[in-house]
């Protein structure tokens, strides 16, 4: 069933007691000032992490709110002995999952300033967790935290992400627990640390303002998994970024996240913007500006050497099943066969970016 997204100037063509609710003033004890210094290896490993969150889930999904924080424990185990147990506070965060497709929003998880060294979340102030969303929607959360590892294996400069095996316990109710996948997002200043940069936040920046070479990747990274949903102008899906001295290269860098209207996880909520000239969100559309077919041909070639990679990521993931990690791999073989002796890749992307170059505030499909 195709649902309607909100309207986005989304192109340039230059572009365990009760727990209560409360208005977002988490004041100081739940606001970490610098976490940089702090050792953090939440992400260092690909390992399933297990947890257990506990809080009133019903005036959660009740209310939807991006601003109403709520008491919260957390729970998980260095050991099979040795549990570890943190107050925190949680919120509703997002737009289109958080209030016209999911009936379990995206959460945000806040921690207190003491949790801010020592133990798994060391150095995490506020972290973001993409949930199941719907019971049935289990699927769509692994194949785009998938997606998330296919742009880790072609560059650095993309955030991280930790997979979750995370329990549910509503503290309003007596109902038998929901165990869930989920995965968390890399803080920005994680991703900062780990990157040398310093985030960039509304700017109005436009698609050449980019360092060339890098919207080229994750454009063609995105035009790969079939994703039409960003844009670099109003900061959608994108996050941008600079270098920090000692480096003294300021270009303006940037990067992708929030995959879920991808082609390739094909979500039965995605649809694209109405004036696409594309049907469904398996239809791929490339969204920058045009390069010589040469520079085409050579950013390509990065794709087929990082093929194999790809592939693996997605072969060797245990919590799919085969049929479905098949059709991940099909979708991505459609890319792959573009890329022979004729350049129809490179032609394709040719047609796509002078259509993109010729326009602006596209509508939205319903």
């Amino acid at each position: 069933m195709k649902k309607i997204i909100p309207l986005l100037t989304i192109l340039s063509i230059f572009c365990l007691s009760p727990v209560s609710g409360q208005i977002d003033s988490t004041g100081k004890s739940f606001a970490v000032s610098d976490t940089q210094s702090v050792k953090n290896n939440l992400f260092d490993t690909d390992d399933l992490f297990e947890i257990s969150l506990k809080f009133d889930i019903t005036a959660y999904k009740r209310a939807k709110s991006d601003t109403l924080y709520f008491d919260a424990l957390l729970t998980y185990f260095n050991n099979e002995d040795d549990s570890v147990t943190k107050n925190i506070k949680v919120r509703a965060r997002g737009n289109i999952r958080r209030t016209a497709v999911c009936d379990f929003p995206p959460l945000m998880l806040n921690f207190k300033m003491k949790d801010s060294v020592g133990g798994e979340f060391s150095g995490i102030n506020k972290l973001k967790i993409v949930p199941y969303c719907q019971i049935v929607y289990e699927s769509y959360i692994l194949k785009e935290y998938l997606v998330y590892k296919l742009y880790n294996v072609l560059t650095d400069y993309s955030l991280k992400t930790r997979l979750f095996k995370i329990t549910y316990i509503n503290s309003a109710k007596e109902k038998k627990p929901i165990t869930q996948y989920g995965f968390a997002i890399e803080p920005m200043n994680l991703f900062e640390k780990r990157t040398g940069t310093k985030e960039l936040k509304f700017t109005g920046m436009t698609q050449r303002s980019i360092k060339p070479e890098m919207l080229d990747r994750m454009a063609i990274f995105n035009y790969m998994i079939g994703n039409t949903d960003w844009s670099v102008p109003i900061q959608h899906n994108v996050i941008m970024f600079v270098n920090e001295p000692p480096n003294q290269d300021f270009t303006n860098l940037v990067a992708a996240y929030d995959f879920d209207y991808a082609g390739i996880v094909n979500a039965d909520y995605a649809v694209p913007f109405e004036s696409l000239p594309i049907e469904t969100v398996r239809d791929r559309l490339y969204m920058a500006v045009c390069r010589d077919e040469s520079v085409f041909t050579e950013a390509l070639k990065e794709f087929v050497e990082k093929k194999d990679a790809f592939y693996k990521v997605i072969n060797d993931f245990p919590y799919l099943s085969e049929r479905t990690k098949k059709d991940m791999i099909s979708y991505l073989d459609v890319f792959y066969s573009g890329i022979d002796k004729r350049n129809s890749l490179v032609k394709k992307l040719l047609t796509d970016c002078r259509w993109f170059e010729e326009q602006a505030n596209l509508k939205v499909r319903d």
